[in-house]
């Protein structure tokens, strides 16, 4: 067998035996579910309690007004407490929050009110509460100005017109409704799990180099394998471990849901929807339902597989060079920014990338190689030209064959170096020489 299979099957063997590849297989979709499931529950279970405001109403904004939100609102006679009075008032009495104080208007204006209103707080007026107690504020204002200008409010309530434009995509069997929601959450997910896994196995391949070297067993394996081929073979072994690992963890998911449904944890229409979204009858699974029709599954599925091998091969080939170059993790920092900086630079942008898929932005980084792992896969469901997919690819592949090239030179050296810290003249220098 060819020395390169048989130390990338080492290394996958090696790696897949480990109880913790076991542990984090098993645990991996209940993690990813618990990271969606857990901040709902303690949402609820933290859920912030009323909280009582003393209210002194100069401006008589808010009467008739007991509750703002989570907010219970108890009044204190104006005419018999003045501002100082009531502070007084709220610091002797300990089943209150918080004061608000409203002062007279000047010349009948509602804004100077507003400019002048203070809330006192005593044990933290939670957040929600004073954004409450603006909204309501400023709805109030917003009448008194009315009625001062002569307009009954009711006329300009009535009057108020809710813009409610429906999206649709433009697909062969016509027009289906999209959900640009749901667009987003495909793209930023697998962007998201590109990222992960690239640095995730990437930097696995860069430890293993690492131990090898430091232990002295690289000595021994170069004597029958060639540097090349021994880099080549731990790239692809750690691959086929990160790809069967993510393969379990879908089939796994998969089977999670399939169980919760099954066993009717689910109410009977939520359950009845997951198995078939076709039937509700609402109009945000109809969106969803039109996007999911209109979105290239397979296609989407095929290309996260190609940018996740793709992007991971790239970064992985690199890694693996910085591992042999250095002989204690500690010396790679020097090395991990300028190559980490590409991975991270699309991440940050990939808001800007889900807001305008198809501007320069977007379209240089699912472009170039460095990036395009990550933004391509953002961008996809959104929908890109075959044009620019295969050019995307096709310089993902020839960026993964610079990559090898150029950490094989760097690692054919670099692995047998010891004792004395590597410069990026010295790479240069490893790079240009001769085999």
């Amino acid at each position: 067998m060819n020395p390169f299979f048989i130390v990338a099957q080492r290394e996958f063997l090696s790696r897949v035996r480990k109880r913790t590849f076991l542990l984090m297989t098993i645990l991996g979709p209940l993690f990813f579910g618990a990271l969606i499931v857990a901040p709902a529950l303690l949402n609820e279970m933290t859920e912030n309690p009323d909280q009582r405001i003393l209210v002194v109403d100069h401006s008589f904004l808010l009467v008739g007004t007991d509750k703002v939100g989570k907010a219970v609102l108890d009044y204190l006679n104006p005419e018999e407490f003045s501002e100082h009075q009531a502070i007084e008032a709220l610091q002797n009495r300990d089943e209150f929050d918080g004061l608000l104080f409203l002062p007279p208007s000047e010349n009948g204006d509602p804004d100077f009110i507003l400019r002048n209103a203070r809330l006192y707080s005593k044990n933290d007026v939670n957040f929600d509460i004073v954004r409450d107690l603006e909204a309501t504020l400023a709805a109030s204002a917003t009448e008194e100005k009315l009625k001062l200008r002569g307009v009954d409010p009711s006329v300009v309530s009535q009057a108020q017109t809710r813009v409610d434009i429906k999206t649709l995509d433009l697909t062969e069997e016509g027009a289906e409704e999209s959900a640009v929601g749901l667009k987003m959450a495909i793209g930023f997910g697998a962007g998201f799990f590109v990222y992960i896994f690239t640095f995730l196995y990437a930097a696995q391949i860069m430890r293993g180099v690492i131990e090898e070297k430091t232990s002295r067993i690289v000595e021994v394996i170069v004597s029958s394998v060639k540097p090349t081929q021994l880099m080549l073979g731990k790239i692809l072994g750690i691959a086929s471990v990160g790809l069967l690992q993510f393969l379990i963890w879908v089939l796994l998911t998969g089977a999670i849901v399939a169980g919760v449904t099954a066993t009717g944890l689910l109410s009977p229409d939520t359950a009845e929807l997951a198995a078939n979204p076709a039937m509700a009858s609402s109009p945000i699974p109809a969106e969803i339902t039109g996007t999911l029709n209109a979105i290239n599954l397979p296609l989407l599925v095929g290309s996260f597989l190609f940018y996740f091998l793709g992007g991971y091969l790239l970064y992985g080939a690199l890694f693996a060079a910085v591992g042999a170059a250095v002989d204690s993790e500690t010396d790679t920092q020097q090395f991990m920014l300028p190559l980490t900086m590409p991975l991270v630079l699309t991440f940050v942008l990939a808001t800007n990338i889900i807001e305008s898929p198809n501007g320069a932005i977007a379209f240089w980084l699912s472009i170039l190689p460095f990036s395009s792992p990550i933004a391509m896969m953002i961008r996809l469901p959104f929908g890109v030209t075959w044009p620019e997919i295969l050019l995307s690819m096709s310089l993902l592949a020839l960026g993964f064959l610079f990559t090898t090239w150029l950490a094989g030179r760097i690692y054919r050296i670099g692995i047998l170096s010891y004792g004395k810290k590597v410069t990026y003249r010295d790479l240069w220098k490893w790079i240009k020489m001769k085999p």
